[in-house]
Order: structure tokens, then sequence, then C-alpha cells
């Protein structure tokens, strides 16, 4: 069976792993070398040593570059979140962490509730073709979305006045706000963001492979251990 899925996952016989660098969170550093490391590429190593083949990293800034060169034939697996825009050229693994997104806003804001934000003429700073900023279009039909091109600049617009709500990652908020009087986070989050494996449309055997081993993974306590290991227990669930 393995020779099948491995035919199909990495037919060039090296796995071809994709991660996005802009998700701090699951990628909290690079070697000298520009290697990845973090909670993504440990996922990445125990696919690849599953299978017994070589991997290699393939680096992105953004998560929209990577999920738009899925017909590049670049990369062969992605670790991208889920989101139903992507899922039209990209078939998804069942999530191995979940990261809520939540809106910060300024003390005097009137907004309480998440329905509150989506108001005309409210400004709310994204990072473009985030998995959140994705639902936020889908979802949001009165607020005006200010792109930006990284979760860093969006916070950064944010924190300059420019724009009445911030859209982000619930960890990445409390890490950089949470001791600022002036802002405020909404609950509950807007959404959770699934952190999956993507790989080409019409691969069901590889996502039937790596939805098994990422239960096994989750069982086996390897997710845990690893979010241990680079502190980000405390700002990432695992699925049940």
């Amino acid at each position: 069976m393995y020779k099948e899925i491995i035919d199909a996952i990495a037919p060039t016989g090296i796995l071809r792993a994709a991660v996005n660098l802009g998700n701090t969170l699951l990628i909290s550093s690079q070697k000298p070398d520009g290697t990845p490391v973090g909670v993504s590429p440990d996922l990445v190593h125990r696919i690849a040593q599953d299978l017994n083949i070589p991997y290699k990293f393939v680096c992105f800034e953004c998560p929209g570059d990577l999920a738009d060169s899925v017909d590049k034939n670049v990369w062969d697996i992605g670790n991208i979140a889920y989101e139903q825009t992507r899922a039209q050229k990209i078939e998804f693994s069942n999530p191995y962490i979940l990261i809520d997104a939540n809106f910060l806003v300024r003390q005097t804001a009137i907004f309480q509730t998440n329905n509150d934000v989506d108001k005309l003429g409210v400004r709310i700073a994204v990072p473009e073709r985030s998995a959140y900023e994705l639902w936020l279009r889908d979802n949001f039909r009165k607020s005006n979305l200010i792109l930006t091109p990284s979760i860093v600049d969006s916070h950064h617009l944010f924190a300059r006045g420019e724009v009445d709500a911030l859209a982000s990652l619930r960890p990445k908020l409390i890490s950089e706000f949470s001791n600022v009087d002036l802002y405020r986070m909404i609950e509950p989050s807007f959404t959770s963001i699934r952190q999956s494996i993507g790989v080409k449309k019409g691969r069901s055997n590889v996502i039937m492979f790596l939805n098994n081993l990422i239960m096994k993974l989750i069982g086996n306590q390897f997710i845990a251990d690893s979010l241990r290991k680079h502190g980000v227990s405390r700002d990432l669930t695992i699925p049940k």
C-alpha cells in the first residue's frame, strides 16, 4: 500500500513540503541555512519518516502564494489552513491544529459583538489571502476589509489608528496587545482556523493516509509534544 501512496504523494522520489513562514505559531524559527523549525516542520518530518522517503521544504512568505502555486508542480503537500475557496483546487486532510481568530478594537469603540463589526464604514485590517480573510470575505457583507501583505503589516496598520478593527490570530493578539490598556478583544472568536495538510485534487488515497496518520499522531501525543517543544501549547488547540 505504501508504494501506491509514495508514488502519489512524492512522484519525484522526494517529498516536497510547502510551509507558510508567515505563520509564526507553526514556524517558530529558521536555522542558519533557512530550514524552517516548528510544529509544521515536525509534522513533515514525521510524514516522510513514516513513508521512509527523503523530504525538502518549499517555503512561502504567505498562505495565499502557497495556495496559488498548487498547479505549478513545486510542492507535493502543503501545510495550510482549510478554507472553502481553496478547496476548489486543494484537497485537505483533517486538521491537526485549531487556531482561533478574533477581532481587536479600541476600548472606546462601540463594538461589543462580532456582528457589530460588520457595519457600513467599518474598516478591518486583515492579512490578504489568510484563511480568516477568506472567511470574512464570504461572511461579512457590510464592512470594508483593508488587506495587508502580512499579519505584521495588519497589526501595524491597526496600531497606527488607520483602521477600526484588527482581525488576527488570537494567540498573536494576546502576545502583542494584552498589556496595552487602549485595546480589547471581542469574544468569542469569529472563526477557528483548521490547520491541515493539503494536496492537489484527485489524491483521495493520500488524504486517507494523512487522516489516519494525523489521528495516530494526536492519539500518541506526538502533536502535543511538538507544541510543548516549541512553546505554543497555550496558543494552539489540538482537535479531539
